[in-house]
């Protein structure tokens, strides 16, 4: 096996980062992996960016160089593979932190999901591939430190290191599988993900098990939520560190008011006590106080009643997906997931070119599967 990147550079200056862009410039593709800081702080942020191509790794420290701009047209290029594997986290993060648009995007923990892999996590995939293993002393580390450690650097460089021929591999088997059509779209659409703006919305909604709750305990929660993220922001911690969702949760439904009926709950240790009980407090009452019209409601979406008809169309579509992915081989969900499903069984196409109205559904799915969905419908 002929691994890239058997030179590993190490770059935290902007004028040794041109050096080697030319030589990417002239490579057919590249491999990319990223490390950032969302453990350790308030803010999220990229703080490596590794690119491999055949010859060379480079490690880019990003908190000293912040300016990736000599670096989109390598992304731009539609003439230049660039592969990752799982791209959706790496794919936002470029765009949040530099405005990095990707075209030609091959992502390899996708390819091997349409393969039909089970353990799709990169140490999974390079230990069954290659039996390599992955050191993952540094998985949990800061990569926001600085100085950082040699090992450090040389674990990042190692993540982008076999993913040029491991797409290779994946890319074979595809074709004898006849999918590899289905991957690139699936990795078209993968490369225009973008980070959601949630600044509007209200901080239970990404809160799981804040549905059950009433509309007060939905209020105190939402106060608790605030009051996280204010002292998150100040002392630049993840929020979850400052205490998690389920702790807020119980909270929410115990209402404490007093430094003795909180004691009471055994929720928060002794040190979180010491520092944030009197906010938490302070919290619950302000939302105890809240006027009935003023209490917030959960926004649970009601699904349309269906007809007997339509309810039939959704079943027997579900039985032909299952028994086709059994078939195939592959994760149900990825030839055709429930909302996907739901659309058809409502719209009810009568021929192949009604698809084109289903939201959500992709070319490949049409193409492999357009009519065996009609015929479904039609029985």
């Amino acid at each position: 096996m002929n691994l890239p990147g058997k030179k590993l550079v190490f770059i935290d200056k902007m004028e040794d980062l041109a050096v080697f862009v030319p030589d990417f410039e002239g490579s057919s593709r590249l491999a990319v992996d990223l490390e950032a800081d969302s453990m350790y702080h308030f803010k999220e942020k990229v703080c490596l960016v590794q690119i491999a191509n055949q010859n060379t790794t480079i490690v880019i420290d990003t908190l000293k160089i912040k300016n990736l701009n000599c670096l989109k047209p390598l992304f731009a290029n539609p003439e230049l593979e660039k592969v990752f594997h799982g791209s959706d986290y790496d794919v936002r993060s470029l765009y949040r932190d530099f405005k990095i648009d990707i075209h030609n995007l091959f992502d390899t923990e996708l390819a091997s999901r349409f393969l039909g892999v089970r353990e799709t996590g990169l140490g999974a995939v390079l230990l069954n591939r290659f039996s390599v293993s992955l050191d993952k002393k540094f998985q949990k580390k800061d990569w926001s430190q600085r100085p950082l450690p040699k090992g450090m650097i040389e674990y990042g460089a190692k993540d982008v290191t076999y993913l040029l021929p491991l797409a290779d591999i994946l890319k074979e088997e595809l074709i004898e599988k006849d999918r590899l059509a289905w991957v690139l779209e699936e990795c078209e659409y993968q490369s225009r993900v973008r980070a959601s703006s949630t600044d509007n919305e209200q901080l239970f909604l990404k809160v799981r098990g804040a549905g059950r709750l009433d509309r007060k305990s939905l209020a105190v929660l939402e106060q608790l939520l605030h009051y996280r993220l204010s002292k998150a922001s100040k002392m630049n911690r993840p929020p979850f560190k400052i205490i998690g969702n389920a702790g807020l949760l119980e909270l929410a439904i115990n209402k404490p008011v007093t430094m003795e009926s909180l004691l009471k709950t055994n929720i928060l240790s002794s040190r979180q006590i010491e520092i944030y009980a009197q906010g938490m407090i302070q919290s619950i009452k302000r939302a105890m106080k809240m006027p009935e019209e003023k209490l917030p409601r959960y926004p649970h979406k009601r699904m349309p009643r269906l007809k007997p008809s339509v309810t039939k169309q959704i079943e027997a579509i579900k039985k032909w997906r299952d028994q086709t992915a059994e078939k195939l081989d592959l994760d149900p969900s990825l030839l055709l997931n429930k909302a996907i499903i739901n659309d058809i069984a409502m719209r009810h196409p009568v021929n192949p070119e009604e698809l084109e109205n289903i939201n959500g559904l992709k070319n490949w799915q049409k193409q492999v599967f357009g009519e065996d969905i009609v015929r479904i419908l039609k029985a």
